[in-house]
């Protein structure tokens, strides 16, 4: 929902009516995550998507009876019938289950959910649901703050985020009159990448970060090279020595760290430190040569085997390409696989499930968008 979050702020401020949909629940092969969402506009226009076109249509029509009767629908789809060409479902066989709401009250979640991502602070949306067609109503809050309009109960509330929950999905929890299922949707602040090195070819590798929804900050010592005239697109530009300026930053398990500089004078230290940190992945450019010499001076300075295991150097995938963009796409691509803890292979060479099959988007994390929830 955070990709879509901007137009739809747009059409509320335009008093525009929207359904939006929101997928609350998976099971076996889905081809998106929960949180993942789309809206159509009362005139027809649609943005987002859910399923990548298998169900789309069905949740258009779902879409208009939300936005005639006001009442929030909810769909679960399955696999299609292969018998029948006119049969809506999953051709990857799984199950989703999506929530429409109608837009009206929605304005207040909203305008605390802009203000979150824009301070890069995390939000969460609750959602009351219930059986087919009811929705109680939503709450948003962040930082544990409430905020917004007080349609979800207190008690409600309060028990969701007592534990400040940081996972995207379907809870149960106590309420006044007994259980009641809430939908969290998780807006976490985007991860980091830092790409260290102003050559070419960071900025197309900044460029496929922000397209992954990564914050991506460039560093180098350089001032002649790291300049915001040379990299417009990234959201910061550090002028210092990557060592010192991972002095000032605390990273985790979902900031990414790519060393571009060609130069052992600024990777070695780098990575001294880096290998220290708890990134969730390290990558150095380099040839064959660079790289083992590399290695031999972390080993000097006292790196461990264990800690080197961690470092990805020469960078990226082989996939044989030479140009920045291609550079910047085996990198990506190689982030993208260590995150989910995939081979990186071909999907044609492999048997193992394509998509995730767990019911609840990872952590709100680093490593994943945990887009949140459910209605607003």
């Amino acid at each position: 929902m955070r990709d879509i979050l901007r137009q739809l702020v747009e059409w509320t401020d335009a008093d525009r009516a929207f359904a939006l949909a929101v997928i609350v629940g998976t099971s076996g092969s889905a081809p998106n995550l929960v949180g993942t969402a789309m809206a159509v506009a009362d005139d027809g226009v649609i943005v987002g998507g859910i399923s990548g076109g298998c169900v789309e249509a069905s949740i258009l029509d779902t879409a208009a009876e939300v936005l005639a009767s006001g009442e929030s629908r909810r769909r679960t789809f399955s696999a299609a019938d292969p018998a029948d060409p006119f049969s809506v479902g999953l051709t990857c066989g799984g199950t989703m289950d999506v929530l429409v709401t109608h837009s009206a009250g929605l304005a207040a979640q909203l305008a605390v959910l802009t203000s979150a991502v824009a301070s890069r602070r995390r939000a969460l949306l609750l959602t009351v649901v219930a059986g087919d067609r009811a929705v109680v109503g939503a709450q948003s809050a962040w930082d544990g703050c409430l905020d917004g309009s007080a349609a979800v109960a207190r008690p409600i509330f309060d028990a969701v985020i007592a534990d400040l929950p940081t996972d995207t999905g379907l809870v149960t929890v106590a309420g006044d009159t007994g259980e009641a299922t809430v939908f969290v949707h998780c807006f976490a602040p985007p991860p980091l990448l830092i790409v260290c090195g102003a050559i070419d070819g960071a900025r197309p590798l900044a460029a496929v970060g922000k397209l992954l929804g990564y914050r991506v900050v460039l560093c180098d010592a350089r001032a002649a090279f790291a300049t915001r005239a040379r990299f417009p697109d990234v959201d910061d530009v550090i002028v210092d020595w990557p060592h010192r300026y991972l002095d000032r930053i605390t990273v985790d398990r979902t900031t990414v760290l790519c060393v571009l500089t060609h130069d052992l004078k600024f990777s070695v230290p780098l990575l001294v430190k880096a290998l220290g940190l708890p990134f969730g992945y390290i990558g150095a450019m380099g040839s064959r040569a660079t790289c083992a010499e590399q290695e031999r001076q972390l080993r000097a300075h006292g790196v461990s085997s264990e800690a080197l295991r961690r470092l990805r150097a020469p960078i990226g995938l082989d996939l044989g390409g030479r140009t920045p963009a291609e550079t910047a796409i085996s990198i990506a691509a190689e982030i993208v696989a260590a995150r989910e803890q995939r081979s990186g292979t071909a999907l044609s060479h492999g048997s193992t499930p394509i998509h995730p099959t767990d019911s609840v988007a990872p952590s709100g994390s680093a490593w994943c968008e945990a887009l949140a929830v459910g209605d607003t």
